[in-house]
C-alpha cells in the first residue's frame, strides 16, 4: 500500500486480533467481515472502507479511532495539538474522521466527521461499543437513519442516539457536511 497509515492500519488490525487470541475465523464471526477480506486487509492487500472498519474494530471491543490511534502510534496525551490529530479517509465513500480527543484512558472519545456531497455510511447495531453518542452538526446537513427512524438534522442540531441499531450517515445535499461525534466509551 502507498499509504503509511493504511500499512499501519493493517498492522494494528492484526496485532489487536493477536492480542486478543482471537483466530481469523473468529473475528470473522464476530465481525461479520469474510475471513478472506480480513487476511486481504491484514497483508495490506485492500484498504479497508468505514464499514469494514467499523465492524472490526467493534469486534475487537475498540472505537475506530482507538484503532486509527493505535495505527498512528499514539501513547497516553493530555493534549493533541491539531496538527497531530490522525486523519483517515474512507476510499469507498471519501468519508473523512479526524480523532479530535487526546489518547488516554477517558471514556469521552470526540471525533469530527466530513462527509462528501451524496455520500452515505452505514453501520450494523453491533458495531457500537460505547454506552452514549451524540451527533453535533457543525455545517451543512445531515440525515441521520437509527433503525427505523430518520433523523433530519441541520447547522445546530444535536442529536442523542438511542439503543446501538442500525445507522446511516446521509449527505444529501450538494455540499459537505461536517459534524461531530462525541462517545463515552462502554468500560
Amino acid at each position: 500500500m502507498d499509504d503509511p497509515l493504511s500499512a499501519s492500519l493493517a498492522a494494528t488490525l492484526q496485532a489487536a486480533r493477536v492480542g486478543r487470541e482471537l483466530s481469523v475465523n473468529a473475528l470473522a464471526d464476530r465481525s461479520g467481515v469474510s475471513r478472506a477480506m480480513i487476511g486481504k486487509i491484514e497483508r495490506g492487500e485492500a484498504q479497508p472502507t468505514a464499514v469494514l472498519l467499523g465492524r472490526l474494530s467493534g469486534a475487537l471491543g475498540l472505537t475506530l479511532s482507538e484503532l486509527v490511534a493505535r495505527a498512528e502510534g499514539g501513547a497516553d496525551e493530555l493534549l493533541r495539538r491539531a496538527a497531530d490529530q490522525p486523519t483517515w479517509t474512507d476510499p469507498a465513500t471519501g468519508y473523512r474522521r479526524r480523532a479530535i480527543s487526546p489518547i488516554s484512558d477517558s471514556p469521552l472519545e470526540l471525533v469530527e466527521v466530513e462527509l462528501p456531497p451524496g455520500a452515505s455510511v452505514s453501520y450494523p447495531a453491533d458495531a457500537y461499543i460505547f454506552k452514549y453518542q451524540q451527533i453535533w452538526v457543525l455545517e451543512g446537513s445531515l440525515h441521520f437513519q437509527e433503525g427505523e427512524i430518520l433523523h433530519q438534522l441541520s447547522t445546530g442540531d444535536c442529536l442523542q442516539l438511542g439503543a446501538p441499531a442500525p445507522c446511516t450517515f446521509i449527505n444529501p445535499t450538494p455540499s459537505t457536511t461536517r459534524y461531530l461525534v462525541a462517545l463515552v466509551k462502554s468500560r
